[in-house]
């Protein structure tokens, strides 16, 4: 009996190889580039991008009251280095997230530091008392309608980057070109 050299190349499915493979991979979870979300998701990647971009510069331009000067205020060791150091990651990675390169990648360090800044600024609010090292602020009143005033924009960033970590970038997007 002679075999056929290309029996390889169609499983008994009738699919060719490469169609399996990427079906294989898909359902094994996407990957960072790739993306099917609608087009309309650069709406939530301009604005998840555009407020950490701008937070991060101006940690820089404002460091006395946004920068190190907040971290400070809020009970962080070191505060000039990590400000700066969180700074560059919000320029860095809301660049990214603007153009939708490496967005899932990107959103992961916004997500640490969207969580950290509820723990360290928020949670304080909500017991109306210094939590270890972080202090809470001087505020007319605490308790969980306080903190939801005051954490609307980190918990809208933190849900906004959770979304692009899930679906991706969207079509119109750098990662939809890197496919």
């Amino acid at each position: 009996m002679t075999e056929d050299p290309t029996a390889d190349d169609v499983p008994v499915s009738g699919r060719p190889v490469a169609s399996v493979t990427r079906r294989a991979s898909r359902a094994a979870g996407p990957s960072s580039a790739e993306t099917l979300a609608p087009s309309a998701t650069i709406l939530i990647r301009l604005m998840v991008g555009a407020v950490f971009l701008s937070e991060g510069i101006q940690k820089f331009l404002y460091p006395e009251s946004v920068g190190a000067g907040r971290f400070a205020d809020i009970g962080f060791p070191n505060p000039e280095l990590l400000s700066q150091f969180v700074g560059s990651v919000e320029i860095v990675c809301g660049s990214l997230v603007v153009v939708g390169l490496f967005t899932r990648a990107a959103v992961i360090p916004l997500v640490a530091i969207m969580l950290v800044a509820i723990v360290t600024t928020k949670v304080p609010i909500l017991l109306a008392t210094d939590v270890g090292p972080f202090q809470v602020r001087q505020l007319s009143r605490y308790g969980p309608w306080s903190m939801a005033h005051e954490s609307r924009t980190d918990f809208s960033m933190l849900m906004g980057s959770l979304f692009l970590l899930f679906v991706g970038a969207g079509r119109l997007s750098l990662d939809a070109l890197r496919r």
